[in-house]
């Protein structure tokens, strides 16, 4: 099942539990999930890293958001947003610790030194291309960045 299929079939759960904040916050990321899907000069289907990257950004929003309410002692609206925000958190997959990153860079490394290749700071495209590709949505990207050109230097 596709996120965005889960993502629909969760629209009929919360509507039959009756549970709104849920409901319209779902709602909201599938119109959000649409328009992307349509905004283009032809139209195209998201796949799950897409609509991943898009509701890590949606999360994000709102959280910036409620930071911004609490600053004006917004406390409720701030409160609304952050249950939005954990809401559309529960459907991104688990976020890795910073171990587990630095151990899927020394794999990269390895396996890169293994096929022949003198790795200098200037090989962190080489080094970034399949760790991007294990991260991807979740870990922070610049991080990720930092960790490969600290184990290259």
């Amino acid at each position: 099942m596709t996120l965005k299929e889960r993502l629909k079939e969760d629209v009929v759960t919360h509507m039959k539990a009756g549970n709104k904040t849920a409901l319209t916050t779902v709602r909201n990321v599938l119109g959000e999930i649409s328009t992307r899907e349509k905004s283009g000069k032809t139209p195209i289907e998201l796949d799950d890293a897409q609509v991943t990257s898009l509701l890590q950004k949606e999360a994000a929003k709102r959280r910036d958001t409620a930071r911004i309410f609490t600053e004006a002692g917004e406390t409720d609206r701030a409160a609304a947003e952050v249950a939005e925000a954990e809401i559309i958190e529960a459907y991104l997959p688990t976020a890795l610790t910073r171990d587990e990153v630095e151990a899927i860079v020394d794999q990269a490394i390895a396996a890169l030194k293994a096929d022949g290749e003198e790795l200098s700071v200037r090989s962190i495209g080489a080094v970034m291309k399949p760790v991007t590709a294990k991260v991807a949505g979740r870990f922070d990207g610049k991080s990720v960045s930092e960790i490969v050109r600290s184990r290259l230097a």
